[in-house]
């Protein structure tokens, strides 16, 4: 690279401040981060609990459940059957050992939530090695001092490599998604697998293109077109002819042929067992691309801010500070891949959480490099802000905790007993004492900045990625009684089982109406309760609004009424089991 390319560069870093974070603190942060929230509650509507019953159904040695997510007898023609294999293949394996300390209904969720763990490993491991292979390159390398003093080369690359490791786990809106039984965190796996091929293919391109090719492959087999389309777009952005991947752009045939290898292993026997199935998946898929509309664009506006914090604002800094380096690999890459995500994104006829976890990866990553960028004065702003928003963010999980066990404050646990009606209070105080240690470890962090005064640049991002975890913990112990609660479809489900041991007759089906792709799922995962499309069942359950039959709550004629059940804390939502009188 020329000299006066070195002097422009925009990054002014010294030795000091690419000092090397402790691993012990990347280690706590990930299980932290993956292990809170991810055990000890029920699978929750819609996309969660729809994983775990795709996952049962095919343990059910129901024809083609393997190949063909359902839950139950009804096809699940979205998205891909890499959740549903991986899922229960290790329900397969531990619910038999699991079932020694729980119920097998619980041994089943718990072994269905493992998988989790591979899908943040691979996101994790990616994006730090990914960053790290940019990091280290001359084209992104810090000013040289007039005297020296800046970091070397492999220094710099591992903390621009811990920071955008602690930047995706800051990332405010993936933290929920990422314990799901659901195809998102696999996607996001993916796209950060794919971001580290590609970064890999600089140096060595048949190991990159490989496993290009595999994530791109583990992306369609995850979320079809939706979670690879991305990928591909990306890819063909960041091999630009005059780019610094040209070199290696022949080696994106052997990517896209394992990718189409892995993809047709998967649609042929699809396509051939299941024909319906097939239709309605491609059906699915066509209908998510279409004309952009106002309503999916101000949904965008509203809601992508809020799920990007804290990284968006950094991710387009990096793009400002860099804005005469976007041929450079470490700009290059991770843009291709935003670029490919917003394009897809503002096409997706309704955009919402899955969609906009495509960004996450490489926001996390462009904003990492925005970090040797800023003044001083920035940085130390960017510490108190995160350390002012977390510690009020931990303080009022604490406040509405303490409102809901003691009724004080008064109007807050007012709220609060609207949402949680009917649930019995009380502590559990194995989860209150990992909060209060977990607060205590909050305090700590703060307490380290600013008595120690580091001067690692990574640590606006340690206490950006402490803060979310804290509160995220709390969220998962403090609250996690409750929220199960509200969330769970257990005793609902409980009670129709019940219903139905009395009045189901012996081969009698069940219609329904209204119901919901999630509280199917939920009915099925937690009692086993089988449904069906046959109009001509002589059972009906219903889904209906309340609000409904306020004025009227006489059964439709034709009908007998066997039973009424709802969710206590849902104010609208109401179930209803009938039977068709013979003589209608």
């Amino acid at each position: 690279m020329r000299t006066e390319d070195l002097r422009s560069t925009p990054a002014r870093l010294t030795a000091t401040a690419a000092a090397k974070l402790p691993r012990l603190f990347l280690v706590i942060v990930g299980l932290v981060y993956i292990l809170a929230g991810l055990f000890y509650r029920d699978p929750w509507k819609t996309d969660d609990v729809i994983g775990l019953a795709t996952m049962l159904t095919a343990l059910s040695d129901q024809a083609h459940a393997w190949l063909l997510p359902q839950v139950g007898a009804l096809a699940q023609a979205q998205d891909g059957p890499l959740v549903t294999w991986v899922g229960a293949l290790f329900i397969w394996a531990l619910r038999p050992a699991l079932e020694f300390f729980f119920s097998p209904l619980n041994a089943a969720i718990i072994a269905s939530r493992l998988p989790n763990i591979l899908w943040f490993a691979i996101l994790t491991s990616s994006i730090w090695y990914g960053t790290y292979l940019l990091g280290r390159r001359s084209e992104a390398q810090p000013l040289a001092l007039p005297f020296g003093g800046e970091p070397d080369e492999r220094d710099y690359g591992r903390m621009l490599a811990d920071a955008a490791l602690l930047l995706i786990v800051a990332t405010v809106g993936i933290i929920w998604r990422m314990h799901e039984t659901s195809e998102v965190p696999v996607v996001i796996a993916c796209q950060a697998l794919a971001f580290y091929a590609v970064a890999r293919m600089l140096d060595h391109p048949l190991s990159g293109a490989i496993t290009l090719g595999v994530a791109i492959g583990a992306a369609f087999l995850a979320r079809g077109w939706l979670g690879s389309l991305p990928l591909i777009l990306a890819a063909l952005i960041a091999f630009t002819p005059r780019g610094p991947l040209a070199d290696a752009r022949k080696w994106l045939v052997l990517s896209l042929l394992i990718a189409a290898t892995l993809m047709l292993l998967w649609w042929i026997p699809a396509r051939t067992f299941g024909p319906y199935w097939t239709a309605s998946w491609l059906s699915w898929a066509g209908n998510a691309y279409g004309w952009p509309s106002s309503r999916a664009w101000l949904s965008i506006v509203r809601d992508l801010p809020w799920f990007l914090w804290p990284t968006w604002p950094l991710a387009l800094l990096a793009l400002w500070r860099w804005r005469g380096w976007f041929g450079a690999p470490h700009i290059l890459i991770p843009l291709a891949f935003a670029l490919s995500a917003s394009l897809l994104l503002l096409a997706n006829t309704d955009p919402f959480e899955p969609e906009y976890s495509t960004l996450a990866v490489p926001c996390a990553i462009l904003a990492a490099f925005a970090l040797p960028t800023l003044r001083r004065g920035v940085v130390n702003t960017l510490d108190w802000f995160a350390v002012m928003c977390f510690s009020l963010t931990a303080a009022t999980v604490w406040l509405g905790w303490i409102a809901l066990q003691t009724g004080w404050p008064t109007q807050i646990s007012a709220n609060i007993a609207r949402q949680t009606q009917g649930f019995g209070i009380h502590i559990a105080w194995p989860a209150t004492v990992i909060a209060l240690l977990g607060t205590i470890a909050w305090i700590a962090l703060v307490r380290w900045r600013l008595r120690s005064h580091p001067a690692g640049l990574w640590r606006g991002t340690a206490l950006s990625a402490g803060g979310l975890l804290t509160t995220w913990l709390l969220l998962a112990t403090l609250w996690m009684p409750a929220l199960d609660y509200a969330r769970s479809y257990r005793d609902v489900s409980a009670s129709l089982a019940q219903a139905l041991a009395r009045d189901q007759r012996p081969g009698e089906c069940i219609h329904t109406q209204g119901l919901g792709s999630g509280q199917r799922a939920s009915f099925l995962v937690f009692n086993n309760i089988q449904l069906s499309f046959d109009s001509s069942c002589p059972l009906l359950l219903q889904q209906l609004d309340r609000r409904d039959l306020t004025m009227n709550r006489a059964a439709p004629p034709g009908y007998d009424i066997l039973w009424e059940g709802r969710r206590v804390p849902e104010r609208h939502e109401m179930f209803r089991l009938m039977r068709i009188r013979p003589d209608a």
